[in-house]
């Protein structure tokens, strides 16, 4: 089996589920920090599937590293590898694919429902039945949808949390998640300057509700997790 190209932005949002998930299933994984000095590959040759991370960047800044991170997306795309993209990730699949990157109707911070499409698609992805799943958001910007893809979610905030193209699948929202991310985004969260905090939109969490969010979610997204993460590496080679 070929290894798993895993590209990481910044220091606070590694793997995380992600690298649990894939050790668990014996699957080699390249690991690209680009923060860390690390360099993402040219080509997507000798990879069996590819994973963007997400990170505070917009995915429209200037950053060679973003711009290399879609010339990967797209050679998977075309060469059939499956690309999964968490939140930042997402959005770089997105622009890589021809759709636009913009301004959020609102911005999105913790733990929120997920309007899950009553579709073939979305239900192959997600799981049936699971209706509105509570999960993690932590987004200002959101993505379209590239031609011939298919929407498989949405949230009152956001029109497009996830879409589909054949074996890709770019989501707006953070299914990596595990106790130790949570734990270090909520304490950066809880030092927010108070009128910070107060001057953010109603779907814009403190660090409290991030952690009272972890507890009563925590579980269910990894589960919902798992079964995407099963999917995408179905297509894997």
């Amino acid at each position: 089996m070929k290894p798993v190209l895993v590209l990481q932005h910044l220091p606070d949002d590694g793997p995380a589920f992600l690298a649990t998930w894939l050790a668990a299933q014996g699957r080699a994984v390249d690991l690209r920090h680009t923060s860390a000095g690390d360099e993402y590959p040219e080509r997507i040759d000798g990879f069996g599937a590819l994973a963007v991370l997400g990170g505070e960047w917009g995915a429209n800044d200037d950053r060679p590293s973003l711009r290399c991170a879609e010339q990967l997306i797209r050679q998977a795309v075309t060469a059939g590898v499956p690309v999964l993209g968490h939140c930042l990730g997402g959005q770089l699949m997105a622009r890589a694919l021809g759709a636009p990157v913009a301004a959020s109707p609102a911005p999105e911070r913790g733990w929120h429902p997920v309007r899950l499409r009553d579709t073939p698609g979305a239900h192959a992805w997600f799981g049936v039945g699971q209706g509105e799943p509570v999960l993690f958001q932590w987004h200002r910007d959101a993505f379209g949808l590239p031609p011939g893809a298919e929407s498989l979610a949405l949230s009152q905030a956001c029109p497009h949390q996830a879409f589909a193209l054949g074996p890709h699948l770019a989501m707006q929202f953070h299914v990596e998640v595990d106790e130790t991310k949570l734990r270090a985004w909520a304490a950066e969260a809880e030092a927010e300057p108070a009128a910070a905090a107060a001057a953010s939109a109603p779907t814009w969490q403190d660090g409290a509700a991030l952690r009272a969010g972890t507890l009563r979610h925590l579980a269910a997204s990894q589960s919902l997790a798992s079964h995407v993460y099963a999917r995408w590496l179905r297509f894997a080679g």
